[in-house]
């Protein structure tokens, strides 16, 4: 295969994707067919079929791509200079995504298709441990750890983030529809250091507020 065809294939991969994504969005996993796909991509339903089998195959390149973005992310995250800064980098990634209310909705819908479909759950589960114990680990090197009031371990604090991360990207999608992406970044930005505030009030913020 040519360096050209394989680009090509690779574009025509993270077309069906990005358009799967956003029919799994708008119409929910289970309601979306490959025709809502193909027609949303702008290509033939032979072609999709190419490349994916079917709509759970789609869900675990979907999860596969996002455990790349997560190591960049955690990377990001590592070379803040305080566990406030880390933890704002953390929250405030969706808001980054081409379409964060997609995004936020693509999610909600694929939590309500893992509590029936073992097969997602599956995938979901294994997104939600890279996060977690990467996260946890960031944590353990903070030296803010020692010093956090709950007596909370790096694996506590790091579910505990997500729990309050993914509910408040959750929640977003009942946003109204004039609420622009800054503003969805300020309301992260508040959940994140409130967290952090009641974790690690008695510690010195540092520069983390901005």
């Amino acid at each position: 295969m040519s360096e050209k065809t394989l680009t090509l294939s690779l574009d025509r991969r993270e077309q069906i994707l990005e358009a799967a994504m956003t029919c799994f969005a708008e119409c929910g996993f289970h309601q979306t067919s490959m025709h809502d796909i193909s027609a949303k991509a702008g290509i033939s339903v032979g072609l999709i079929y190419r490349y994916f089998k079917s709509k759970e195959e789609m869900i675990a390149a979907l999860a596969a791509e996002h455990k790349k973005d997560i190591a960049s992310l955690l990377e990001r995250a590592a070379d803040a200079p305080s566990l406030l800064e880390a933890m704002e980098v953390i929250f405030t990634s969706h808001c980054c995504a081409r379409s964060p209310h997609i995004l936020s909705a693509f999610v909600v819908d694929l939590f309500a298709e893992a509590s029936r479909n073992r097969r997602v759950a599956k995938i979901v589960r294994s997104v939600m441990r890279t996060k977690a114990a990467g996260v946890a680990a960031l944590i353990a090197r903070s030296p803010e750890l020692k010093k956090a009031k709950s007596g909370l371990d790096a694996q506590a604090i790091a579910e505990m983030i997500f729990a309050l991360n993914d509910g408040t990207m959750m929640r977003s999608v009942l946003s109204p529809a004039n609420v622009s992406v800054s503003q969805q970044r300020e309301g992260q930005l508040k959940v994140a250091r409130s967290l952090w505030h009641l974790l690690f009030s008695h510690t010195s913020h540092g520069n983390g507020h901005r």
